[in-house]
């Protein structure tokens, strides 16, 4: 675990002086030596550095808080290890000792440090030099306490004992404002809003807590708190700490002798001198030598100095120098130091006796600045909280260069006081203050920052050189000690003059055109971001996009949006049209990159300046030998290569770099053509694929196990450079960054690794003349600092995403500024709105990517991660632990990942090999091999994944198994409460503690919230809370005490969709968006929940979070939103709209109930057969003997499909019965726990979508959109048109009328889309989503109504417009064109199936859907052809129906090839076709084989339409058709598989389009509707009077369940279904409106009298309620009489009785109707009709299912009514109860005779739970037993619990007739499966 426990063994406490108050603020973990101390609490924003800081004696007497929460990864260096160039000093510290008096940080270490230079831990080092250190604090909210309040005291006091203490007493120092926090160090400082109602804790305020107590707790429970030593304030800034010789820091007495320090500074004069080789001379032949003042000196000063050639005397702060030195030195140096500079008068007197003598030129750093200044005359003052940190921006006011810096000081010069002869050199850009000063005739400088840095960046560490020169120039001239300094950088003017602030009034930005793998939504957010920026300026900009799908190409940003190809020609074509002033071309992938590079040499023709970095130098970093020769220039390392321009080239290359090699391809996107090659063989395959992609490739040496390192690096026209966010891959080198784990920021590198990249970064990104963002990418070698640069983007590129969102600075946006060349600091910062942008952002958080790959839906695609890309999408978590961040983000991956915890059976081969060849499934790998055994190390040399991030997983996986064993003692409700809270600041989510503690996630939930075990809420701020922030971009944690913001504003919460996967992409981020601006403009608050894609500024509040029940359900109650609307998100969102539902969250729109009515095959098939609306013909399987008779009755071909489906997942078409089992075992394999179902797949269909809006069922908005392909191609991978160009009216008309019946039917209201398909003008429901779907931004954009605002407004009740007038005109088609990214998926077979497989979509528009189509293609990448033509048509209906267009190439004049049936074929049909022979022998001559023509780029196009006809072959065999299909990718050859899409190709091929610009390619979103649409009539299905008059309970008793059809119960639950809606719109129906119900019970009931009571009233009813304790039935009363008085009041009669024979009595004397609510032991039949009515609607079915019944079976009436009405169905019923209350004789012989009865046994077996489908359990009813005795020995015999439920089916129910007593644990309540309460419920619904 991060904090080992040998590590921890001590509680401390830390107290805060306010006032004369002592204030507890936390308690956390000891981890440095076990004493108590006081001192000046400061704080400091570094991430990396720690040994460094502890040791600068600028920290003296001072507690030090690290606001990066992760201190000790690296462990600590030798401290035996002396200085190479200052011998006797130690190599890697910045003094001899930690100067720090104490050590406060959110989370250690411990032993697992990885690093190899480290010898020990933090802790182990702190403890030697006596240094106390607490961990588990929340640094965060101490950081924003001082920074609110300034520096104050602190202490740390060591635990010295416990203490009991009444419960419910806060632990702690009880003060004036209350404790700050009970006795956990993480427990929540105040109680977070909305909880109590949940927890139904009180909590105590007050000035004593125990006063108040007895009132609230009446008996006083004690508990056990720790107890703290007590020490005094101490405050060292009234002490001259330079000066103090032996520092005795406050503790007790007996210890003093042990705290003794070294004094600070010197205490004898002490020489070091340079190495000969570099010694710099004076004219007299002596050293050139500077006389240093230590007044706190960091040995990296003394470095700095002396490697530069000078010999350095190192003199006590109170030497007099001037008189003691003599005149044999050259220069004097003050150094930095700690205190207050006033303490120090001497050393001020000798520095200004320096000054007047005027001999030397002088430099002081910090302190040393400080004293300067005072020994000039000027001031000094205490700042608020000073400046420590390594990212401070300062401006050198002489050249208005802004450099970020290192400080450490809580003291200022008062610039103010400075005398006339002096003059501010440096000033801090964020704050103002004083950062350095100079003489303005004197070579006299000082600065208030580190350039030595040590820790931090090395930007300024020039000043040394600066100083050095200054000091020959003296020497040589000493004239020049009567001039200033000269400072390199230039005159502020002039450079400002050189590159002018740039004013172009039209700007073009290029996007990146549809997502692909390697180019996906992270290009979006950065082409929005760039709109955002210009427009902020002023500016007017057009875009070309054709992405239709995504928020950059909506209203409300561009303010002209070209959806055209993002290509040269369609560009140039732009621009002539357009005329903009300028262009930039880095904010849109490589797509935009490559159409720069090639237009190039015409933009100064076109008159377009080129924006941020130049064309050159985005050639001179695409080029990889221009780059490396680059490099090479400068001195910067890159991997060892050589270029090569065929396979010659290479094979000599190889032979001078030897392997291993990697290949590259030059100008590709995310490694596209790139590999690894081990050998010859290897080689060529690869030179082969590169070749076809790049004209060149590159040939390297591969570092595969180094560590990978990216640096994100911003610079201005003006020079000023940053690095925003460093990142580390979690994998070594070898996988491309695309498919690594990536974590930021890094997590091993120490200051010296860290800086060392950074300044190459810095270094290389001048030199290059990079303007804007760029990413520069790192191997480093692990066992040493050898590095070399990989490659750098000098673009805005798919980590720049990745790196804004982790760090909350936004890359883009602030690119587009400084592309027009405004400098970094006149930008301010967003998110403080106070200090500057050029900045490198704190973070106080750690930031875990994650990939996301949909390999799975591709055949015979490798699994295996490369240097090729192969992820679609990917997620991104944020936690204070690497622990939590990456547990979060493996559960936002996919829905179904619970963390990092051991996964059954994920991999297909061995784990070792899994390890050594990662694939998709390797944290999987990982978890699994941790929980098999498998060591650290053994890992570590299998993976090469670093120890640290090994050591924190192992670390989670061992927890995992404590937390299984820990439940041999405990239960969920008594969990320790530590336990608990160890396992959430872990990231264990509460259904991960559910499966390791054998309950269920609501419970979880509960004794969570019970346990006041909640996240809190905290911002990314940029700045590690220096700054006050104004950022609404937040994240949840468990490792904090407090919130960064309140909850008032109660904002309508909307669901994003989570990560980008194959099926659910950019297109919901634009429905949420959408929402959320739509809810933003109406004047809602909103809260928007995502984990990758979405904007920070386009919601009130972002949580970045995952899509899950528990995050949803914390956020929904923090915020105290007003409801959620989760219909935006696609099908992530409304996987948990009925838990959600069903935990009383306000859900906007669509009824969950109702979306599960959609989602359950069974229940919206029945739903449709009532509507009247058609539907292929469907079954559940169940075995594959009746799956094959449906098929044979249906006849081929069929569908395999599991229930729930998104994208198509896992299922296939099925041609003939041979290979039906082996697809139901694939299928069912794919998804263990959904029921399998065949569908009559229809052939030769047209495919219909249709997109709609409804209001309460009523539909207000639609579009009808056409499918090119046929039904049978995924709807994802379709090409859409719209509007509908071929559709028959009367076809239309009928969809759309079945469209307003489902929404009706469906009570929708909101969003909802319907697949049809369509032959002979018959219409067939497909599917129907009750949210919006992936053609809703397309059909909304091309039709100018956003049906996404109407949709959010009819949710939210904003008043809306039904059918709005459009204005569509005449001659307009839109057509929506899948992007696939076949290539990168190698081995994949590019056909189109039922499977989606597009990863983007783009859309463009013409005058005909031809032409639009041809805009499309062209905009997905696909190339016209020009000349050759390759056709292989597999069945002889397509030949016929593709024969004439192929006539339309050969009279193009097209050149045609053909395999050999198709050759033939054209043949016979006077159609000349040179004929290629798929595969050959080594005889066969090259113009006949296909191979080669491929190979050789010969083919222009290659139409090959495979043969569906037959059953799919087994995976190994590969038919040639598939070759060459994949041949063609790999080539890049563009290939057609579809024939409808080849005849559209063909066809608009021969219309020879000119492509000219027209009014239908571009949006201007000022469009002014004119047209009308008229929505058209419904027609009615059955109404709910026509449904009642054919009802068969009509006027009849309901006595028994016997004599019921299936008809007539299907019919009765129809009608309740139908009231139930009516009851939800209406909330009163008048259907009974003056009838009278009598209740007459001569038993207790809570729920059936109360049922019917509820239900006749919501029909307008009245009842009347007669209980047998108030009746006449006391006097003597007969039933037969009771009966007969009843009759003469009401209109029917619900009757329970205790005699058997009650209920036909009753009937046989009333003439009204009786119900019987149970008679005796006998039946209970309306309690069976409403159980088989909640089955079906919790299940959707009752026929396939196991039904177990346990418990009382004798006496249970209810059991034997439902096994009597079973009858009807398919079911197995499962007996399980003790053989004296077994189901009695004649019950069981029925269920035996027809077949149904499974296993019996006495005891709930996990092989009976696992096989059921619904529990029955019932009570042992006590009033049935005669002899007491007898029911106390039953009634405990079967009990069902949590641990129960452990083995049972996911989506199996658990029902009771209630009431119950000990025979169903309460625990069970909250889990979803348990249907009782929502029995009761359908109660109601069943009763009306």
């Amino acid at each position: 675990m991060a904090d080992q426990e040998t590590e921890m063994e001590s509680m401390m406490a830390l107290e805060l002086k306010d006032g004369d108050n002592a204030i507890r603020f936390c308690e956390g973990r000891s981890f440095g030596a076990h004493r108590s101390v006081a001192g000046e609490l400061v704080f400091q924003t570094g991430m990396v550095g720690y040994p460094e800081s502890i040791t600068d004696p600028s920290y003296r007497g001072q507690i030090l808080v690290v606001t990066f929460p992760l201190v000790g990864n690296y462990g600590v260096p030798s401290r035996e290890e002396r200085d190479a160039v200052l011998k006797d000093l130690p190599a890697h510290f910045e003094a001899a000792e930690i100067h720090i008096a104490g050590l406060i940080v959110a989370s250690y270490a411990g032993e697992t440090y990885s690093h190899h230079l480290a010898t020990s831990s933090l802790g182990k080092w702190l403890k030697e030099q006596n240094v106390p250190a607490i961990c588990g604090v929340d640094t965060r909210a101490l950081t924003k306490r001082i920074r609110d309040q300034g520096s104050m005291l602190g202490r740390l006091l060591m635990q010295n004992g416990t203490e009991q203490v009444p419960d419910g007493v806060p632990a702690g120092a009880v003060t004036p404002n209350g404790t700050m926090t009970p006795a956990h160090p993480q427990t929540p400082l105040l109680p977070p809003p909305n909880m109590h109602a949940v927890s139904g804790k009180l909590e105590v305020n007050g000035t004593n807590g125990t006063n108040g107590l007895n009132g609230y707790f009446p008996q006083k429970k004690m508990k056990e708190v720790s107890t703290y030593e007590k020490i005094d304030w101490y405050n060292p800034n009234v002490r001259n700490l330079v000066a103090d010789g032996k520092l005795a820091l406050p503790g007790s007495s007996i210890r003093v002798q042990s705290l003794i320090r070294s004094i600070v500074s010197t205490s004898k004069p002490k020489i070091y001198s340079p190495s000969a080789s570099n010694a710099l001379k004076h004219p007299s032949g002596r050293p050139v030598r500077v006389v240093c003042v230590d007044v706190g000196l960091k040995y990296n000063q003394l470095r700095c100095l002396v490697t530069r050639g000078l010999e350095v005397e190192v003199v006590p702060w109170d030497y007099d120098f001037p008189k003691l030195a003599g005149k044999e030195y050259d220069g004097l140096f003050i150094s930095n130091g700690p205190g207050d500079p006033a303490m120090m008068a001497d050393t001020v007197k000798h520095i200004a006796t320096a000054m007047e003598e005027a001999r030397t030129p002088i430099f002081g750093i910090c302190l040393g600045h400080q004293l300067l200044a005072r020994a000039a005359g000027a001031d000094t003052l205490k700042m608020k909280f000073g400046n420590r940190g390594h990212n401070i921006p300062c401006t050198n006011l002489l050249s208005g260069k802004c450099y970020i810096t290192s400080q450490n000081h809580g003291f200022a010069v008062d610039a103010d006081t400075l005398p006339k002869d002096w003059t501010e050199l440096f000033v801090n850009a964020n704050d103002h203050s004083n950062e350095g000063i100079r003489h303005v005739s004197r070579p006299y400088f000082s600065v208030q920052f580190h350039p030595e840095s040590a820790p931090g960046p090395r930007d300024t560490e020039f000043l040394f050189d600066v100083f050095i020169k200054t000091i020959l120039n003296a020497i040589e001239d000493p004239k020049t000690l009567q001039q200033p300094v000269s400072f390199p950088g230039g005159d502020a003017m002039e450079n400002a003059a050189k590159n002018p602030k740039l004013h172009p009034k039209r700007v073009l930005v290029l996007g990146s055109g549809g997502l692909s793998i390697g180019q996906a939504g992270e290009f979006d957010y950065s082409g929005s971001q760039c709109i955002k920026a210009l427009k902020e300026d002023g500016i007017y900009t057009i875009l070309i996009n054709p992405n239709i799908a995504t928020i950059q190409t909506s209203k409300g940003l561009a303010d002209k949006v070209y959806f055209l190809p993002v290509n040269a020609e369609f560009v140039r074509k732009v621009i002539k049209h357009e005329r903009p002033d300028a262009i930039y071309v880095t904010f849109g992938g490589q797509t935009a990159l490559q159409v720069g590079i090639q237009l190039k040499d015409e933009f100064e023709e076109l008159g377009v300046k080129v924006l941020g970095t130049p064309i050159d130098t985005i050639i001179t970093t695409e080029d990889r030998e221009l780059f490396a020769r680059s490099m090479e220039s400068i001195g910067a390392p890159c991997a060892k290569s050589k270029s090569a321009s065929n396979v010659e080239e290479a094979l000599a290359a190889v032979e001078e770099i030897g392997y291993p090699l990697i290949i590259r391809a030059a100008y590709a996107l995310g490694g596209l053509g790139s590999g690894f090659a081990e050998n010859k063989e290897e080689l060529l395959d690869l030179c082969n694929k590169a070749f076809a992609a790049s004209p060149q490739i590159l040939i390297e040496r591969s570092m595969k196990g180094w560590k990978e390192i990216e640096y994100e690096v911003v610079r201005d026209a003006h020079d000023n450079c940053i690095t925003v966010c460093n990142m580390e891959n979690f994998d070594p080198l070898g996988i491309h960054t695309g498919d690594s784990i990536v974590v930021a920021p890094s997590q091993t590198l120490s200051d010296e690794d860290y800086n060392m990249l950074r300044t190459t970064a810095v270094r290389v990104i001048r030199h290059l003349g990079v303007v804007g963002e760029c990413n520069i990418q790192y191997a480093l070698n692990p066992d040493s600092r050898e590095y070399c640069i990989i490659e750098v983007n000098a673009r805005l590129s798919r980590s720049s995403a990745l790196a804004s969102k982790a760090t909350g600075y936004p890359l883009a946006f602030i690119a587009a500024k400084l592309g027009l060349n405004i400098p970094l600091n006149e930008i301010k910062n967003s998110v403080t709105k106070k200090t500057v942008a050029c900045f490198e952002p704190s973070l106080d958080y750690v930031v875990v990517k994650i990939p996301r790959w949909d390999l799975k839906k591709f055949t015979r695609v490798s699994t295996l991660l490369g240097s090729s890309m192969k992820s679609v999408g990917e997620v991104m978590a944020i936690g204070r632990t690497f622990e939590e961040a990456i547990q979060k983000a493996i559960r936002s991956v996919d829905p179904s990942n619970l963390g990092f915890n051991e996964t059954a059976a994920l991999m297909s081969i061995d784990l070792d090999t899994e390890l050594q060849t990662p694939s998709d499934q390797r944290m999987f790998a990982l978890a699994n091999a941790m929980h098999n055994g498998y060591s650290v190390d053994k890992i570590w040399q299998m993976t090469k994944i670093d120890k640290w991030f090994l050591h924190r997983l192992k670390g989670l996986s061992d927890f995992g198994i404590q937390m299984e064993s820990l439940m041999q003692n405990y239960h969920v409700d008594n969990v320790p409460h530590n336990t608990f809270r160890r396992a959430k600041e872990l990231g264990f989510s509460d259904r991960q503690l559910a499966l390791f503690w054998a309950s269920n996630e609501q419970h979880v939930r509960r004794a969570r919230l019970e346990a006041g075990i909640t996240p809190v809420v905290k911002q990314i701020d940029t700045v590690a809370a220096e700054f006050p922030a104004y950022t609404n971009y937040l994240y949840l944690t468990y490792n904090g005490a407090e919130h960064d913001v309140s909850f008032e504003d109660q904002g309508v919460m909307v669901l994003g969709s989570g990560v980008y996967r194959i099926g659910s992409s950019v297109e919901f981020d634009w429905c949420s968006v959408s929402a959320v601006r739509t809810l933003r403009a109406n004047g809602h608050k909103t809260v928007m929940v995502n984990t990758v894609s979405t904007d920070y500024d386009e919601a009130d509040r972002l949580y970045f979070e995952l899509i899950s029940l528990e995050t949803i359900l914390d956020i929904y109650q923090l915020e105290r939103s007003s409801g959620v609307i989760l219909s935006m998100g696609g099908q992530t969102p409304n996987n948990i709209s009925l838990p959600l539902y069903r935990s009383n969250v306000r859900i906007y729109g669509t009824s969950p109930e109702m979306i599960d009515t959609a989602e359950n095959r069974y229940k919206f098939s029945r739903m449709l057969d009532r509507l009247g609306v058609d539907q292929p013909q469907w079954k559940e399987l169940t075995s594959i003997e009746e799956a094959k008779a449906f098929c044979n009755k249906v006849k081929y071909p069929v569908l395999v499909r599991p229930s729930y489906v998104l994208s198509g997942a896992a299922m296939n078409t099925v041609y003939s019965q041979h290979d039906l089992a082996a697809y139901l075992a694939q299928a069912v394999e794919v998804s263990k726990e959904c029921p399998v179902v065949i569908t009559k797949y229809i052939e030769n269909a047209k495919e219909i979508e249709m997109d709609a809006v409804a209001r309460n069922g009523v539909m207000i908005g639609h579009f009808v959109s056409e499918h090119v392909e046929n039904a049978g191609v995924h709807s994802g991978d379709a090409t859409l048109i719209l509007p509908p160009q071929d559709l028959d009216p009367e076809t239309v008309r009928k969809i759309e009328d079945a469209t307003r019946k489902i929404g009706d039917a469906l009570n929708v209201t909101g969003p909802y889309n319907i697949q049809f398909i369509a032959k002979d003008n018959e219409i067939k429901v497909i599917e129907c989503n009750v949210r919006a779907s992936r053609s809703f931004p397309f059909v909304s954009k091309v039709m100018g109504l956003d049906l996404i605002e109407m949709a959010t407004k009819a949710m939210t009740g904003i008043p809306v417009r039904e059918y709005p007038p459009l204005n569509v005109p005449a001659d307009y088609v839109g057509v929506k064109v899948p992007q696939f990214s076949f290539s990168r998926l190698s081995g994949a077979d590019p056909v189109m199936g039922v499977e989606m497989a597009s990863t983007g979509e783009v859309a463009c528009f013409g005058r005909t859907k031809y032409e639009a189509y041809i805009k499309g293609l062209i905009a997905t990448g696909f190339k016209l052809p020009k000349k050759n033509i390759l056709l292989s048509i597999g069945s002889f209906k397509d030949k016929i129906e593709l024969l004439p267009s192929i006539e339309k190439l050969h009279k193009m004049g097209y050149k045609l090839y053909a395999t050999a049936g198709t050759a033939d074929f054209l043949d016979e049909h006077g159609i000349s076709a040179q004929f290629l022979e798929a595969l050959h022998d080594s005889d066969q001559r090259q113009e006949y084989s296909l191979t080669h023509a491929l190979a050789n780029n010969l083919i222009d196009l290659y139409i090959n339409l495979p043969s569906s006809n037959k059953f799919r072959r087994p995976a190994s065999y590969m038919s040639k058709g598939y070759r060459t299909r994949r041949m063609a990718v790999d080539y890049q050859t563009p290939l057609v598989t579809n024939v409808k899409i080849a005849k559209i190709l063909i066809e608009a091929i021969s219309r020879n389009y000119d492509m000219n610009i027209s009014k239908v390619d571009y949006m201007t979103f000022t469009d002014v509707s004119d047209a009308s649409a008229m929505p058209l009539q419904i027609e009615p299905s059955h109404t709910l009077a026509d449904l009642l008059k054919m009802s068969p309970f009509k006027g009849k008793s309901v006595v028994s369940v016997k004599g019921y059809s299936k008809e007539d119960l299907h019919l009765l639950f129809t009608v309740a279904a139908e009231m139930r809606l009516g009851v939800e719109r209406e909330g009163c129906l008048d259907i009974l409106k003056g009838r009278v119900l009598c209740l007459m019970f001569f038993e207790p009931s809570t729920r059936t009298s109360s049922s019917f009571d509820t239900a006749m009233k919501r029909l307008g009813g009245e009842t009347i309620m007669i209980n047998e304790s108030h009746s006449s039935t006391r006097k003597g009363e007969s039933l037969e009489d009771t009966i007969r008085t009843l009759d003469m009041y009401g209109d029917a009669i619900v009757l329970r009785h205790p005699d058997n024979d009650s209920a036909d009595i009753a009937a046989k004397y009333a003439d009204h109707p009786i119900i019987n609510a149970g008679n005796g032991t006998r039946e209970h039949p309306t309690q069976a009709l409403l159980d088989l009515f909640t089955i079906r609607e919790e299940l959707g079915t009752v026929n396939g299912l196991t039904i177990t019944f346990t418990g009382d079976l004798k006496y249970g009436r209810t059991v034997h009514s439902l096994c009597e009405i079973l009858k009807h169905y398919n079911v197995t019923i499962q007996l399980v109860a003790p053989a004296a209350l077994s189901l009695p004789s004649k019950v069981r012989s029925a269920l035996e005779a027809r077949g149904q009865l499974g296993t019996e046994s006495d005891r709930l077996t996990p092989e009976i739970i696992a096989k059921t489908d619904v529990l029955y359990c019932t009570r042992v009813q006590k009033e049935r037993f005669d002899d007491p005795e007898s029911y106390e020995t039953m009634k405990d015999e079967l009990i069902v619990n949590a641990k129960t439920l452990r083995d049972a089916k996911k989506n199996m129910i658990v029902m009771h007739p209630l009431p119950r007593n000990e025979e169903l644990h309460k625990e069970v309540d909250d889990d979803p499966r348990a249907a009782y309460f929502r029995q009761v419920r359908q109660e109601a619904h069943a009763y009306h």
